[in-house]
């Protein structure tokens, strides 16, 4: 088992990742390990833990802003925004239904991943409402960059860059976020259609209304169900859905989902828990075109699926076979999309990509970009493509 290394504070980070360049030890950076079985195996003797970086550092509810340190449980943080009525606009899940265990995720590690719920069809990706990041990169050096308010232009957006990069950019020890309102309340459309294309076709036509839908899944069975969300006021939402209902109902029958009921099934497809994926299956999430999902699914081939972001949001569970992922690499492929191996044995992780392969030109920046950032290829090697 690999060394951890938990520091207090930024400095203690900062030390710890110059004394591994300086060594040129490798790291592999997480926050609770909520994470560690996405993407490939990082083969480091040394594990560098965020955990203990906790704590929310600045809230100014009026201004729609908090920073937090990045080892902060998002429980944590959703709690403190709930007493002020505001939410995180990303709807980040925390996915224990595919990783298992009972750590809380950290909201460094959601922002190294970019993880975004149902709401990132309307409200945008978790990398949308990152305001500020405080990081330390491959050298042990402290840089941040953006800024605690909403409207900001200090330096590069690195932001951006390091939101989604795993770990393997720099260290992230603080994030600003934006935050918003919370909806007073939740109502949701069932549909019930005949097969999946029809099901695209009804979330589609959701999504193209003036009636604010904010989530739109499509859950698998025998009989599949369209489900669309609309959420905000209580009298706006009464109105709007019972609007959309007559809009919907050439699709199939269509039932109301009230306010408790609504917000319970969002959070099982936040966490991906309809796609009912067993214990020993491997799990695949696919980006594509939202005509494009049913398409991947009849292509994969495999036996629970999943569609969510109005169909452009496939996840696929299945057995976890070479032959299983060439079968959703092509699939993906064939749409013009992308996937990401979420979930599988370690040895499968390892000997197969993860993601799709960049072109030369891709692959040149982010070579470049890699360089600067970490020139020592000490953090999170190997975490996204091999070599």
């Amino acid at each position: 088992m690999s060394e951890t290394l938990a520091p207090a504070d930024e400095a203690g980070v900062s030390a710890a990742v110059a004394a591994a360049a300086a060594a040129g030890e490798p790291l592999a950076i997480e926050g609770r390990g909520t994470k560690r079985g996405l993407l490939r195996p990082v083969q480091a003797a040394r594990t560098l833990s965020l955990r203990r970086l906790s704590g929310i550092t600045l809230y100014r509810p009026q201004e729609l802003i908090l920073s937090a340190l990045a080892g902060t449980p998002v429980p944590e943080i959703e709690a403190a925004l709930a007493e002020r009525g505001q939410q995180v606009i990303a709807e980040p899940p925390v996915l224990a239904a595919i990783f298992g265990g009972s750590e809380p995720p950290t909201l460094g590690g959601l922002v190294a991943t970019n993880l975004s719920g149902p709401r990132r069809i309307t409200a945008g990706a978790m990398r949308d409402h990152v305001m500020g990041i405080r990081a330390v990169n491959g050298l042990g050096e402290v840089f941040r960059s953006g800024g605690r308010v909403l409207k900001n232009v200090t330096g590069l957006d690195l932001c951006k860059l390091l939101t989604g990069a795993h770990g393997t950019l720099g260290v992230i020890t603080e994030v600003t976020l934006k935050v918003l309102p919370a909806a007073e309340r939740s109502g949701t459309l069932a549909v019930t259609v005949p097969d999946l294309a029809t099901g695209v076709r009804a979330l589609s036509a959701g999504l193209g209304s003036p009636y604010g839908v904010s989530g739109a899944a499509l859950l698998p069975g025998e009989a599949p169900r369209a489900v669309l969300r609309i959420e905000e006021f209580a009298e706006s939402v009464a109105y709007r859905l019972g609007r959309l209902r007559e809009a919907l109902g050439r699709f199939g029958d269509v039932a109301l989902i009230e306010d408790a009921g609504s917000r319970e099934l969002w959070r099982g497809i936040r966490e991906a828990e309809p796609l009912g994926a067993d214990a020993e299956d491997a799990v695949w999430r696919v980006s594509v075109e939202p005509t494009a999902g049913p398409g991947v699914v009849a292509a994969a081939g495999l036996p629970r699926a999943l569609l969510d972001w109005g169909g452009g949001l496939v996840w696929l569970a299945g057995p976890a076979t070479a032959e299983s992922h060439r079968r959703v690499m092509a699939a993906a492929r064939a749409a013009g999309g992308s996937f990401t191996l979420f979930r599988a044995p370690e040895p499968l992780r390892a000997a197969l990509p993860v993601l799709p392969e960049e072109g030369p030109v891709l692959a040149g920046l982010r070579d470049r970009i890699r360089t600067v950032m970490d020139p020592r290829g000490i953090l999170n090697p190997g975490r996204m493509y091999a070599g």
